[in-house]
């Protein structure tokens, strides 16, 4: 498998669901929109009009594909769902972009998840020997065969019989030709909430998605509960035994839009607090702090504030920059990172900086960027990350290096200071983390979140034999070629 050299954490999938609207797909291709930063490769829409399904799917960006008159056109009814995709499973083709839609013996069904199955390669082994033919090599086609294969009767009886049946970190959004179904997986693990428009009720990863439609923010889908929509009605019912909930630390950190509400505060009021408790934990001598754009800025301002030291845009981001446009040779993809950041030199020339930014994960870039400021006549550069070292991988839905390819996995903060050729190291420590999220230490007894990455506690231990590989490719991972 080849090694991924990403290195940030990367956002699973977005997903939009909307019913009883005249428009319902035009409001599904705003909310993707709106989602557009949880995934970039592929993006598609699936509707129904009383009578039939449609479906349009598109490699890249959204805005690209569905903001014209004629694609919206193909997708007419008063119910439509959507995903965008960032792939933690399955290759890239377009037979792998969500939604999906089967045509079963009950009627047509299409699904969208975010998320990630830690069961799937067995449960499609099982699948397969049973008779069952995948069309894809995504670990969500799954949920549709296990649908599909259900003996029981009626719709969200085969739902919950299939839910009982799959592990891992998951929300989904169902349409039926009667209902709308809304799942969060038993820990919460994955994000879904629930808005209204008048009469319509929606559902979508995060509240920034309802904002731009003009949805009013209703509640969390909470987790192990399924919603149903059906006759502008909702309905709520909880199958899987009590769990306490366990939501993805980083969707605070990293993931969510900063205007996205998480539990009463903006994603951009957690990010700011992380900086500020990080102050308190540094005492340091420095003429400025400076944020890694976009990602740094609220924990940048939050430590400014706290640290009382100016706060100064010592970086500079092109937002304009895709992916690369030429094929570099070693010595050109040396200065990558220059196509994305660019230092004001006249700010950081003879001062000590203080570099903040949201997480550490292989620390390629982080080495770049300071590389970047002293070449620029920076004096010193302090880094300082915004959360605890990354030490463990993720089986949820995000897609992140492997554990040996992890910086903190097994180095000192000795090591990895002088990895980064930085002149001091600092991560904020896992109390201060959750204080800033919480107000309180961490509980030694129960974690509130999913904190894995730091911690090795899995609320889920993974079914599959993944000996640390990230699940990315299923053929691969099986031994065979679906090409």
């Amino acid at each position: 498998m080849k090694k991924s050299k990403k290195d940030k954490l990367r956002e699973e999938c977005g997903i939009f669901g909307v019913s009883n609207h005249e428009d319902a797909s035009t409001l599904v291709a705003l909310g993707l929109h709106a989602l557009q930063h949880r995934g970039q490769e592929g993006c598609g829409i699936v509707s129904f009009d009383g009578k039939n399904y449609h479906s349009e799917k598109r490699h890249g960006l959204v805005g690209d594909h569905f903001t014209d008159h004629e694609t919206l056109k193909r997708l007419p009814g008063f119910f439509a769902i959507g995903h965008n995709r960032y792939s933690t499973t399955g290759e890239t083709s377009l037979r792998n972009i969500q939604p999906f839609f089967a045509d079963l013996h009950m009627g047509g069904l299409s699904l969208a998840h975010n998320g990630n199955l830690t069961n799937a390669l067995l449960l499609r082994e099982a699948l397969v020997k049973d008779g069952a033919i995948f069309r894809t090599t995504s670990d969500t086609e799954t949920i549709v065969q296990l649908v599909a294969k259900s003996k029981r009767e009626k719709f969200l009886e085969k739902l919950i019989d299939a839910l009982f049946q799959i592990q891992g970190g998951y929300s989904l959004i169902l349409m039926t030709n009667k209902k709308l179904v809304g799942v969060r997986d038993p820990f919460g693990i994955r994000p879904l909430v629930i808005g209204k428009l008048k009469n319509s009720y929606i559902f979508a990863s995060e509240t920034c998605a309802l904002d731009i439609v003009g949805a009013t923010y209703i509640r969390d889908v909470e987790n192990g509960e399924i919603v149903i929509i059906e006759n502008d009605e909702l309905k709520s019912i909880k199958p899987f035994p009590t769990q306490k909930p366990r939501p993805c630390i980083f969707e605070y950190i990293y993931f969510a839009r900063p205007d996205s509400v998480i539990n009463g505060k903006c994603a951009y009021e957690y990010r700011k607090n992380l900086g500020f408790e990080l102050a308190k934990e540094t005492d340091l001598e420095a003429d400025m702090v400076i944020p890694v754009p976009d990602s740094g800025v609220p924990a940048a301002i939050g430590f400014a504030e706290k640290a009382k030291k100016p706060f100064e845009l010592g970086l500079i981001r092109n937002h304009y920059v895709g992916r690369t446009f030429i094929e570099p040779t070693q010595s050109i993809r040396s200065l990558g990172v220059k196509l994305k950041l660019s230092s004001t030199k006249s700010i950081v020339k003879n001062k000590s900086l203080i570099l903040i930014d949201d997480s550490l994960v292989r620390g390629t870039t982080c080495h770049k960027i300071v590389k970047m400021l002293y070449e620029s006549g920076a004096k010193e550069v302090h880094v300082r990350i915004a959360c605890p070292e990354i030490k463990f991988p993720d089986y949820y839905g995000v897609d992140m290096p492997t554990k040996e390819e992890l910086l903190a996995h097994e180095k000192t903060l000795k090591e990895m200071c002088d990895h980064i050729n930085a002149k001091t190291l600092k991560f904020l420590s896992l109390n201060g983390l959750y204080k800033a999220l919480t107000g309180s230490s961490r509980n030694s007894g129960y974690p509130q979140f999913s904190d894995h990455y730091f911690t090795g506690e899995y609320p889920i231990k993974p079914s599959d034999k993944l000996k640390g590989l990230k699940v990315k490719q299923l053929s691969l991972l099986s031994g065979k070629s679906n090409n």
